[in-house]
Formats: structure tokens, C-alpha cells, sequence
């Protein structure tokens, strides 16, 4: 995978904040976020590779949650970002806290990262893999046809959003242009479900975040996260389900920014003054 193909967007000045997105998605789920960060921070928003317009890696490529935190760790060396701070949801939180544990992260902030799932969550993943691989071998008109119909809908507002009732939940649905044979989504989803997040120390200020309604990756992950990162800040969302960054925006860029400041507080009272890309005066 080549850093130099990863589609980003960036706005603002400062330091930079790097946020990673969940499975299934693109940079753009973190539009109604970064406006609320780019007055202190430089905000760049990443598709991951295989998502949004980034291109997915070979077929024989390595793919899975390590690859992805190597491509991470090199697209920040190629533009210069030093120690940034790092948020992420599902998927890209556990790039962020893998990228933490190697030193690379200035801080972490994530919202219901993957890798902490008993072993029940884990067989539903490996289910949802195995569905989603029958699904590539449907006709694309069949599958648009599913997707649009009222028990479909209303299992996607379940699944990811807070209030499955609310008006801006009435949109969701699953989407279905990832389901065709050898798509990036049907490759992660297994390498997801066998993804474990081990106990190592992370240097930097850590937050994690878990939506109390969070369907996908439930609550009582945030237990084993717990463990696994003692010295995290552990918080609730209240009304919140497995995409934060759509349910509660307001929040997720507080505990963005309370992350960044208790980083950039530490690193002030250490050496008086920190860069936020290399060179930086």
C-alpha cells in the first residue's frame, strides 16, 4: 500500500489532529467535527485504504488491521507530521491505538474501537462476514432492491445510529457498493473479527469513548478495554450508538480536543515549546 494514494482532506492550522474513520466508510463522516477543531488544530481527515477514494491494496497485498497501521505510520512520515494527535472510530480506532503503542501518537481519542469483542461479538462479525460474502454473488439491482426495503432500513438505524427513531436517522441504510467479490469490505471484515487488541502501554494521553447504544461493538467491550488500556479516560455517550461522529458531533470534538489539550498541556511543561511538523520553527 503506497501512502502517497491515500485521499485526505485538511483545514485549519497547528498541530495536527489525524482522524481515522470506521469500516465502511470515508473521511467525510467526520464533517459536522472538523470545523469544530480546525480554529486550534490542523484537522486532516483520511480515507482509509480501500474506502472513499483511497484505492485498496492488491489482492495479494497484505490487508488487515497491521497493514493499515504501517500505511497510517507512513503517510504521517510523508507529510511531515510529527507525534500528531490521532482519533478514531471502530476500525480507525484501533489504528490509533496500535499507532500509540509504537509512539507515533502525540495523544489517542477513540469512539468504540475494534479489537476489544468477547467471543460472542466476535462470531457475530465472522456471521456478518459470511453474509456479506453471499451477498457479492447477488445481481447489483437485487441488492439495491434489499437494501431499500423497510426491515433492511430499519436494521441499518439500529445498527448504527443512537436513536433509530430520530429524523436524521430516517437516511441510513447499508450500503452495498462494497459487496462485490474481492471488495475491501468483504476482505476486513473476518481479519476484523480475529483482531485483538493486546495490553501494552501507550506513552500519551488516551481517551476511549463507547456509545451506550452502540449495537455494532457493544458497551460492555469498553470492560476489556478498560483492562487492556489502565491508563485511559473512560467515558460513556449517552444516546449514542456505534458512529458518534453523526449521533453526538458536539461531544465527540470535546473529547477530541480535551485529549489534544491534556497532550499538548504535558509536552509544554516538559520542553517549553512542541512542533507540529517537522521543521516547524
Amino acid at each position: 500500500m503506497n501512502p502517497r494514494r491515500i485521499a485526505f482532506e485538511r483545514r485549519g492550522s497547528g498541530r495536527p489532529v489525524v482522524l481515522l474513520h470506521g469500516l465502511g466508510d470515508r473521511r467525510q463522516s467526520w464533517e459536522a467535527v472538523s470545523p469544530r477543531l480546525a480554529a486550534d488544530y490542523e484537522v486532516v481527515s483520511v480515507d482509509l485504504p480501500g474506502f472513499g477514494e483511497s484505492p485498496a491494496p492488491e489482492l495479494d497485498e497484505p490487508y488487515d488491521v497491521h497493514s493499515l497501521v504501517r500505511v497510517i505510520r507512513e503517510f504521517c512520515e510523508l507529510h511531515g507530521f510529527e507525534r500528531p494527535h490521532l482519533a478514531g472510530n471502530s476500525l480507525g480506532g484501533s489504528i490509533a491505538l496500535e499507532l500509540g503503542v509504537q509512539g507515533v501518537a502525540g495523544s489517542v481519542t477513540v469512539f468504540s474501537p475494534a479489537g476489544f469483542s468477547d467471543r460472542l461479538a466476535r462470531w457475530g462479525m465472522r456471521t456478518v462476514g459470511a453474509v456479506a460474502n453471499l451477498a457479492t454473488h447477488l445481481p447489483m439491482p437485487v441488492k439495491e432492491r434489499l437494501a431499500d426495503t423497510p426491515p433492511a432500513r430499519a436494521a441499518a438505524r439500529i445498527a448504527l445510529r443512537g436513536d433509530p427513531s430520530s429524523p436524521e436517522a430516517k437516511a441510513t441504510r447499508f450500503g452495498i457498493q462494497g459487496l462485490t467479490p474481492g471488495a475491501p469490505y468483504v476482505r476486513m471484515v473476518p481479519r476484523i473479527a480475529d483482531y485483538d487488541f493486546t495490553s501494552r502501554p501507550i506513552a500519551c494521553p488516551v481517551t476511549i469513548a463507547w456509545g451506550d447504544r452502540d449495537r455494532t461493538l457493544l458497551p460492555s467491550s469498553a470492560e476489556h478495554a478498560h483492562q487492556r488500556v489502565p491508563n485511559a479516560r473512560m467515558v460513556s455517550l449517552l444516546g449514542v450508538g456505534h458512529i458518534p461522529m453523526a449521533d453526538d458531533p458536539l461531544s465527540v470534538a470535546e473529547h477530541i480536543r480535551w485529549t489534544c489539550s491534556a497532550a499538548d498541556r504535558a509536552r509544554r511543561g516538559a520542553s517549553g515549546a512542541f512542533p507540529g511538523r517537522r521543521g516547524a520553527g
